[in-house]
């Protein structure tokens, strides 16, 4: 199994390609399953996640062709796959498939609206309630679909087709704001989703599903108005740039010191954290080419964090900002309000000296004045970034065991690093 290894102390300085946003690609593959036309995506990470997502609509029938890297294309980025879902062969998603990674689940949108059915296996590990699965359900109902839970599986028919409704969503959830809105493309008439996630990944999809015909609006807004439409066509249309990986990044430099510029980074996409990690006291700002981080050396200052749907600071930046804090001058306090159980990384964290203590859902972190190396467990992807971060400044050597989460997420990321001084490498086997 790889693991990475990390000599910490090293500034970074250089430049850093920003990869296609992998939470923006996934429900984008998705969407192919929605028209018999070919959907042609740019900018598409190399990802552990991308590949999986690949076999699963393939076992749905969907065909893709790679176009390769464009001429003189960095590396580092992201490639251009077209997806074609002429004939759809199977409606069932199994469980050996979607227990590997939770957004698979969402294929019951788009296969309930073209097709009329599917049976789509509820996520590894999930019980309905604890992680929002019953609102994909509770919406899916809403439009008219016919949906029981057998054996594991969720059995979902609209033999008359979806019928558009108003739908309230009891909490924001993303990937339930992306199932309704691929759904709700192909319905009689119109649907309006509140209360719906406004995330930028939420927008890139309403954009590409407009692309391909459908007639959204209000994308970014609590509120978004869908017209169905009868069929959607093909289109070509690009991934946003990843903002998890820009403030991982950026992260990072505020951590180690040094200069980097984030190439293709959009600021608009997380302004919420970088506006938190410029009060770290890194200097952060926009260039031509992407987003600018730096820090001098002095010391880094405490920042309390709440996690919020966007446009507040990300939850999928809560284990980076808390590794950052750990060297921190001070005192700082981190509350986590979207998922349960998101502080597995603090016991590792704590292996390299840090000084964390929980409170239900908060974390103090008291800022240390050095961490020293050791080997670590990744827990999940952004923990296991988490422990990179603090790798990178801390004295000796880490390794990060179970790097297999950080392939889920992150394309190339000891390659990127490395070029920039950091002394960090992957060891197979």
């Amino acid at each position: 199994m790889d693991r990475i290894r990390i000599v910490g102390g090293n500034p970074l300085t250089g430049n850093i390609p920003i990869s296609g946003a992998k939470n923006a690609a996934l429900p984008l593959m998705i969407a192919s399953l929605l028209t018999d036309d070919t959907l042609t995506l740019e900018n598409v990470p190399h990802l552990a996640d991308v590949e999986q997502l690949i076999r699963i609509l393939g076992n749905h029938g969907v065909d893709y062709t790679v176009n390769g890297r464009r001429e003189r294309q960095s590396e580092g980025y992201s490639r251009t796959i077209s997806f074609s879902a002429r004939n759809i062969v199977d409606t069932t998603a199994p469980y050996e498939l979607v227990s590997k990674m939770r957004a698979s689940f969402w294929v019951i949108g788009p296969l309930l609206a073209r097709t009329g059915e599917a049976k789509v296996s509820l996520p590894g590990g999930c019980a309905i309630g604890t992680r929002p699965v019953d609102l994909f359900i509770d919406g899916l109902q809403a439009l008219g679909a016919d949906i029981d839970v057998d054996n594991g599986y969720v059995v979902a028919k609209a033999k008359n087709r979806l019928t558009g409704n108003r739908y309230v969503f009891p909490k924001v959830s993303v990937g339930a704001t992306h199932v309704l809105m691929m759904a709700a493309t192909l319905a009689r008439s119109e649907t309006v989703l509140e209360n719906a996630a406004r995330e930028p990944e939420v927008v890139n999809l309403a954009e590409c599903l407009n692309a391909m015909g459908a007639r959204i609006t209000g994308a970014g807004t609590p509120t978004i108005t869908i017209e169905g439409v009868d069929s959607l066509s093909g289109a070509r249309h690009r991934v946003i740039p990843d903002r998890i990986e820009t403030g991982t990044y950026a992260m990072a430099v505020a951590m180690t010191g040094g200069d980097v510029i984030l190439e293709g980074a959009r600021a608009d996409l997380l302004q919420s954290a970088l506006d938190v990690i410029a009060r770290t006291g890194a200097e952060i700002t926009e260039t031509n080419s992407g987003i600018r981080v730096m820090r001098n050396g002095a010391g880094i200052a405490p920042v309390d964090v709440v996690t919020e749907p966007f446009p507040g600071f990300p939850t999928d930046l809560q284990a980076q900002f808390m590794g950052l804090m750990t060297m921190s001058k001070g005192k700082s306090k981190i509350t986590e309000t979207i998922f349960e159980n998101r502080f597995m990384h603090v016991q590792e964290l704590a292996r390299l000296g840090a000084h964390i203590t929980l409170s239900g859902q908060t974390a103090i972190v008291e800022g240390v004045s050095k961490l020293k190396g050791a080997p670590v467990m990744a827990t999940d992807l952004r923990a296991s970034v988490s422990l990179v971060i603090a790798g990178l400044a801390a004295e000796g050597e880490t390794t990060v065991n179970r790097v297999y989460h950080l392939d889920r997420g992150f394309e190339r990321l000891e390659e990127k690093l490395s070029r920039c001084g950091a002394v960090i490498e992957r060891i197979s086997g």
